[in-house]
C-alpha cells in the first residue's frame, strides 16, 4: 500500500520541522515499509550543520527510520495517532553511518519488523542513497498514551 503526504500526516504525530517522511512507497502493516525522504537545502538543520559543507545529521536519519517504523506499527494496530499518543525510541543498537547525506539526495528508507512484544517493537532499518547504504541500525520503539 502506498501513502502520500496526507496519509503520512494521518499516521504520524510529527509536523514540520520534524516530519522526515515525504512518501511511502509500500507498507505491509506490522511487517515492513519502504519510504522516501527528499533532502533539500531548505531543511532548517543545514544552516548550522555545516554551513560550509551541509550534511544531514545522523540522528535525523535514524529519526526518519523511526518515523517510517511508526507508520508500519500504527497501521498494524489499526490506529492513528492523536494529541495523546506519542511514539518513543527505547533503544538504538548497531547504528552505522556509511556515507554522508547531502542536499539533493533522496533517502530511501527500508524498515523491517523483527518482533513485537509487550508494547515494544524491534526493527531493522536501512537508509540508502542511490543504492548505497547511508545508515543502518536496529531500532526499538514503543507507543504511549499520554495522561491528560
Amino acid at each position: 500500500m502506498e501513502m502520500d503526504i496526507k496519509g503520512i500526516l494521518d499516521h504520524l504525530p510529527h509536523r514540520y520541522p520534524m516530519l522526515l517522511i515525504d512518501r511511502v512507497i509500500d507498507v505491509k502493516p506490522g511487517e515492513s515499509i519502504r519510504a522516501i525522504k527528499n533532502v533539500s537545502i531548505n531543511e532548517p538543520f543545514f544552516t548550522g550543520h555545516f554551513p560550509h559543507h551541509p550534511v544531514m545529521p545522523g540522528v535525523l536519519i535514524l529519526e526518519a527510520m523511526a518515523q517510517a517504523a511508526a507508520i508500519t506499527s500504527f497501521t498494524a494496530a489499526g490506529k492513528k495517532p492523536d494529541e495523546n499518543t506519542v511514539y518513543y525510541f527505547v533503544g538504538i543498537d548497531g547504528a552505522r553511518f556509511k556515507r554522508p547525506v547531502v542536499p539533493g539526495d533522496q533517502l530511501n528508507i527500508e524498515v523491517n519488523v523483527e518482533r513485537s512484544a509487550r508494547g515494544i517493537w524491534k526493527y531493522n532499518g536501512k537508509a540508502l542513497v542511490e543504492g548505497q547504504i547511508a545508515a543502518e541500525a536496529s531500532l526499538m520503539c514503543t507507543m504511549r498514551i499520554l495522561e491528560p
